[in-house]
């Protein structure tokens, strides 16, 4: 018996063996020396094959990390996705759909600041859907002459600027409505509610006239500026998508998203206040009004947080009491969800927004906060002197070259954009070119 540790050569062991075993010996090694070599490549293969099935089989049991690769493609082929990539995959999906469908843009109000918010709401509505057509309704005054910017709309189906008149008012009108906290009274309501009811005209119009119906309806402001783009999640059908926050005891009524049917119930604003009056609502203000439609017609709503704001001129107390409007620093991350905001310099961040929005009523102007996305501006006082210098910063290069451009607009340029968008537009209801354009920038 040998030690482990001692060599043993092929002399001793032959020398060892019985006869009969050498010649056994003999003859196998003779007979792999004659062995064909064509042989051995047509074995080699099928064994070849079995060693590695045989080792896959033993890294799945074994997880021996130099075969996971391999393992990993045998056992995950017939795996589900992990979770996450099914939930981008369903999302790239529906983006892709909603790229097919037919959505009408809805644009109401007025155009104050529309150098700051119009080129946002291209860029990060319009752009972002190529299948989006461009509804614009608003009042003729003397910042109308900036609506020239939507001359880089990829798609435009009707503009419908109008000299504003007087809404005559009725009995359930002022049963159902009431004047406080709106700037103009009920008739400022009344207004508001005739540019929203008045745009779904228009869309029900160019329907009929191109003979087909559209998939979904965004309904959004003149003045709001958005940060980034309108993400394809807010699209559900069969409910109407409002922003949280911003709801002074109703619903958030500065933006909607849904498809036709919900869309004509929310947007109906003027036609059903006979019906809310039936019903015995009464002294609503415009969110709450807004609540009351979708109920009473049936239409079910959801929050979703949006990444945009309303820029607003209006003054207001700093910092804001239980029953106050906070103003959001447009350099804010949000997303702010339609909360006022304007350009400024942050007069509140961090401990100091839970402070002010701690002492808030929730169903009132509150808007989250709790993120840490939130700055807020003094805004007790006209806008600060050097504001372009804090909207810059905020916006990036191509909003500050839009703003510098209206700043700069010489009247016939301001003619001829008009002029390229009338060509352009299906449906153009509004004052001659060279009216829009002197009423805000004065005679050549």
């Amino acid at each position: 018996m040998h030690d482990n540790h001692d060599p043993i050569t092929v002399t001793e062991t032959m020398t060892t063996m019985p006869k009969s075993s050498q010649k056994i010996e003999i003859q196998v090694s003779r007979w792999f020396s004659d062995l064909d070599w064509r042989v051995l490549l047509w074995i080699l293969p099928p064994l070849s094959l079995l060693v590695f099935f045989s080792l896959s089989s033993l890294s799945a049991f074994t997880c021996l990390p130099s075969f996971a690769p391999l393992n990993s493609l045998f056992s995950n082929k017939n795996q589900p996705a992990p979770p996450m990539a099914r939930v981008e995959s369903e999302a790239n999906l529906w983006k892709r759909e909603l790229d097919r469908s037919r959505i009408a843009v809805c644009l109401v109000g007025g155009a104050r600041r529309f150098e700051l918010t119009g080129p946002s709401i291209v860029e990060n509505i319009l752009k972002v859907y190529p299948n989006s057509d461009l509804f614009l309704h608003s009042p003729l005054d003397s910042n109308a002459f900036k609506f020239s910017l939507l001359k880089i709309a990829p798609r435009i189906a009707s503009v419908r600027i109008f000299k504003p008149s007087p809404i005559p008012e009725t009995e359930s009108q002022y049963r159902v409505l009431t004047a406080s906290n709106s700037p103009n009274g009920i008739q400022g309501l009344l207004q508001y509610f005739h540019l929203v009811e008045g745009c779904l005209t228009m869309i029900n119009s160019y329907q009929n006239q191109n003979n087909f119906t559209y998939d979904w309806i965004v309904r959004t402001r003149v003045d709001g500026y958005w940060s980034d783009p309108l993400g394809p999640e807010n699209f559900i059908l069969g409910q109407y998508l409002v922003p949280p926050g911003s709801s002074y005891g109703g619903l958030n009524d500065r933006l909607g998203i849904g498809d036709l049917n919900t869309s004509t119930a929310a947007l109906s604003r003027l036609s059903l206040i006979p019906k809310l009056d039936a019903a015995g609502f009464q002294q609503l203000n415009s969110e709450s009004a807004f609540k009351a439609q979708l109920t009473t017609q049936g239409v079910r709503h959801v929050t979703r947080p949006v990444p945009f704001c309303v820029v607003t001129d209006r003054r207001y107390n700093f910092p804001p009491a239980e029953y106050g409007v906070p103003v959001a620093a447009m350099s804010s991350a949000g997303p702010l969800s339609g909360a006022k905001c304007r350009p400024c310099t942050v007069a509140c961040s961090g401990p100091c927004v839970a402070k002010v929005m701690g002492g808030l009523n929730r169903g009132w102007s509150w808007t989250d906060w709790a993120n840490g996305t939130l700055e807020l501006c003094d805004a007790h006082a006209e806008w600060e002197e050097g504001w372009e210098r804090e909207f810059d910063r905020a916006a990036g290069e191509e909003m500050v070259a839009a703003r510098k451009r209206v700043l700069g607009l010489k009247l016939k340029q301001c003619v001829d954009d008009f002029e390229e968008m009338k060509r352009r537009a299906a449906n153009w209801e509004a004052s001659p070119a060279a009216e829009i354009c002197g009423l805000g920038l004065g005679p050549e």
